[in-house]
């Protein structure tokens, strides 16, 4: 996949987890895949783009989804759910084949309410699967149902190491998109390196608002503000590794995994309160909750870490204590159920998932 989001990394990580194992044969059918070599000139065209990877999408469902015994349908929101996994969901009814909706989006209470469509769709797959409480909920307010099953993180390679005391090195390796709301993220720095000078800030990233973020560095006369660009997922660990505190200030959000990462990595986590969140960062018990879009408490609670040392351990070591729930130990069983209820285990010992 090109777009090094978290439902990328998700699906990468799962079908990395699956591979090899005896009971599941999964592959992935991408949402974009190359298209012929005549039209690639093309394919650098917005909107032509978007005509030419449906040219080339919906054969390659109908060309692989024939050979499942169970279709697992990575879902985001808005215009991606209309061009990703509603294809999906045709071809694999035209196929009969069961179907699982992964959806993944932040955005759903707006998109669920916006989308007739969405909602249609969602109620007449075979199951619904989202990764926190949060969208559950959501979902349960517009009479779909649904499970969780959480995201997955990789304990090994982001591994633990403890800091005592905390150094000001902050990461955020939220994407450039409005909904993260980086501006936050860059005023409470500018607030934090008041107090401490030496603070630096590693933004890992890219996207649409990349130019105003910039522009904002240099109007809030920040130092020690470091542009990491896009960084492959098996690369990521190595940012956490360095930085001390994790710091997001998202608008919207469902279960990032970044969070999980810094869990896992043993950095302090501080985080606006937005959507799923709360579901898996518990005010004062894993990490530091502040309301959407307020850097100077963002800020405050920055230096709270800094200033208080049994503070900072008590919370990353519970943190850490908190990912035994989303290592793959203990989310491939959950996963295994819903494949081989949906699929018949007594017909098919090992279902084949696309």
């Amino acid at each position: 996949m090109a777009i090094l989001g978290g439902q990328a990394v998700q699906a990468a990580r799962l079908l990395d987890s699956w591979r090899g194992d005896p009971d599941i044969e999964a592959w992935l059918v991408p949402i974009n895949p190359t298209p012929p070599a005549v039209l690639r000139r093309a394919a650098g065209v917005k909107f032509v783009r978007t005509a030419i990877t449906q040219l080339s999408y919906w054969p390659s469902l109908l060309a692989q989804l024939r050979h499942a015994d169970i279709v697992h349908v990575f879902s985001a929101s808005y215009w991606s759910f209309l061009l990703a996994p509603l294809p999906a969901v045709i071809v694999a009814r035209l196929f009969g084949k069961p179907v699982v909706m992964n959806y993944r989006s932040g955005e759903a209470p707006d998109h669920l309410k916006r989308s007739a469509i969405a909602r249609a769709v969602l109620r007449h797959v075979d199951r619904n699967v989202v990764p926190s409480a949060f969208l559950r909920d959501v979902f349960d307010g517009f009479d779909i149902d649904a499970e969780v099953i959480p995201n997955i993180v990789d304990t090994l390679r982001y591994a633990f190491r403890e800091r005592t005391p905390l150094s000001p090195r902050v990461l955020s390796t939220r994407n450039f998109e409005t909904i993260y709301n980086l501006p936050c993220t860059l005023r409470a720095f500018r607030r934090f390196q008041d107090w401490y000078p030496d603070a630096t800030l590693t933004l890992v990233g890219s996207g649409t608002q990349e130019p105003a973020v910039r522009a904002l560095v240099d109007s809030l006369e920040l130092t020690g503000v470091t542009f990491a660009g896009r960084v492959a997922p098996d690369q990521m660990w190595r940012f956490y590794a360095d930085a001390d505190i994790y710091l997001q200030t998202p608008d919207i959000d469902n279960m990032p995994s970044s969070v999980l990462e810094a869990f896992a990595s043993g950095c302090a986590v501080v985080s606006t309160d937005a959507g799923g969140v709360p579901a898996i960062l518990s005010d004062d018990r894993h990490g530091l909750l502040v309301s959407c879009d307020d850097d100077r408490a963002a800020a405050v609670a920055m230096r709270r870490l800094m200033q208080d040392a049994p503070l900072a351990a008590r919370l990353t070591n519970a943190a850490r204590k908190s990912c035994a729930r989303y290592q793959w130990t203990s989310v491939r069983a959950r996963w295994l159920a819903v494949y081989r209820e949906l699929a018949g285990a007594a017909a098919v010992a090992a279902p084949r998932v696309a």
